[in-house]
C-alpha cells in the first residue's frame, strides 16, 4: 500500500495534467513540494483516528508553503516546518507567492490550528491520532484575484478533479485507517462520503467568508467534536 507522501505525488502528478479554461491555477503541491513532503514525514506516519478534511488552499495559506491550512505563524512556530518554497509558473499579479515571507494572515488556518494547540501539548500530541488534509490541492483564481473554489468550476472540468481529489482521499483513508473523517465544510464531507469513508461528520468551517464563525469558532467546533463522540468534554 502507499504512503501518504507517494500517494500526494501521484495526485500532485495528475492534477498537472488537468486543464482549466479560465482561470488561473497554483498547484503547490508541485512548487511547495518540500515543506508539503516534510508535513507528510513528520505528521503522516501510522494510523490515525480522526482526519480532518479541508476542501481545497486559502490563497494565504497552502497557496504559499504547501501545508493544509498553512497559516503562516502555526506552520513555523507550532508544527516547526521549514523549506524552500519556488513559484508556480504562471502567477497571478494580486496573489503572489511569497512562501514564508507572507504577510497575510490565513485566517481558516489560524482558527483551526489555534484549536488544536489550545487542546494538544504538543503536535506530536495531537498527530498521535489525527491527522489534517485537503480534499483538493488546487487553489483557483479569477481575474481580479477572486479565490474560485472547486464546486463552481464548469462540469467539464470539475469531474477529472473530482475522479483524482476521491481517489486520493480514499487512498490517504486506507492508508491512514482513519475511523472517521471531520468534512471542515459540508463539500469535504460530502467529498469525504463519496469516497467511502467509514464514518463522515462535518464541523462548521472556519472561513471569515462564513458569518457564523466570527462568534466562538472553536467552542462551536469543539462541541460538534464532543457530541458526535470524536473528542471527550
Amino acid at each position: 500500500m502507499s504512503s501518504p507522501t507517494e500517494l500526494a505525488a501521484i495526485l500532485r502528478d495528475r492534477c498537472d495534467t488537468l486543464r482549466f479554461s479560465s482561470l488561473t491555477v497554483y498547484n503547490p503541491l508541485r512548487y511547495a513540494w518540500p515543506v508539503h513532503a516534510e508535513y507528510l514525514r513528520r505528521f503522516a506516519t501510522g494510523h490515525k483516528r480522526v482526519l480532518f478534511l479541508g476542501m481545497n488552499p486559502g490563497p494565504f495559506g497552502m497557496a504559499q508553503i504547501g501545508v493544509p491550512f498553512g497559516e503562516i505563524a502555526s506552520a513555523r512556530d507550532w508544527l516547526g516546518l521549514s523549506g524552500d518554497i519556488g513559484k508556480p509558473p504562471r502567477e497571478h499579479p494580486k496573489r503572489p507567492v511569497t512562501g514564508w515571507a507572507c504577510q497575510r494572515s490565513e485566517v481558516s488556518g489560524k482558527r483551526l490550528w489555534g484549536l488544536f494547540a489550545q487542546r494538544f501539548a504538543s503536535p506530536e500530541t495531537f498527530f498521535t491520532d489525527h491527522l489534517v488534509a485537503n480534499w483538493c490541492p488546487l487553489a483557483f483564481m479569477g481575474d481580479s484575484g477572486v479565490n474560485i473554489t472547486p464546486e463552481k468550476l464548469p462540469s467539464a472540468e470539475l469531474l477529472p478533479l473530482q475522479a483524482a481529489c476521491d481517489a486520493h482521499l480514499a487512498g490517504l483513508v486506507a492508508v491512514t485507517g482513519a475511523a472517521v473523517v471531520v468534512g471542515i465544510g459540508k463539500i469535504a464531507a460530502a467529498a469525504a462520503q463519496r469516497a467511502g469513508a467509514p464514518r463522515v461528520v462535518d464541523i462548521l468551517h472556519p472561513s471569515p467568508a462564513n458569518p457564523a464563525a466570527h462568534h466562538d469558532w472553536a467552542g462551536t467546533a469543539t462541541r460538534s467534536l464532543v457530541a458526535a463522540g470524536i473528542w471527550r468534554s
